[in-house]
């Protein structure tokens, strides 16, 4: 059993982040907005989450001005996408070995 969990990804482990990756993982970008909407959260909230990916470099951000106001888009990086697609596998070992 502790060898399936070290296999979990920490940085997944929020819901939060978990709905972050899977929208990223069937859609080239996604607006922070939307996202945000998607989710059902706060503005504060996403964009700490948004950070920690950030950091991990899980996704990137595209920031552009439409008219005067500001939008920023994100995207899931090749190393996102991967460790994603790891921790789901580990998910699904963790529940088939139940």
């Amino acid at each position: 059993m502790k060898d399936i969990l070290a296999n979990l990804n920490k940085a997944f482990e929020n819901r939060i982040r978990l709905g972050i990756m899977s929208v990223l993982m069937v859609n080239d970008w996604m607006e922070f907005n939307s996202l945000k909407e998607l989710l059902e959260t706060t503005d504060g909230n996403l964009a700490s989450h948004i950070k920690a990916l950030e950091e991990k470099k899980y996704i990137l951000s595209k920031k552009k001005f439409i008219g005067r106001k500001p939008n920023t888009s994100y995207q899931a990086t090749e190393l996102g996408k991967r460790l994603f697609r790891q921790h789901l596998d580990a998910l699904e070992d963790l529940i088939r070995n139940q």
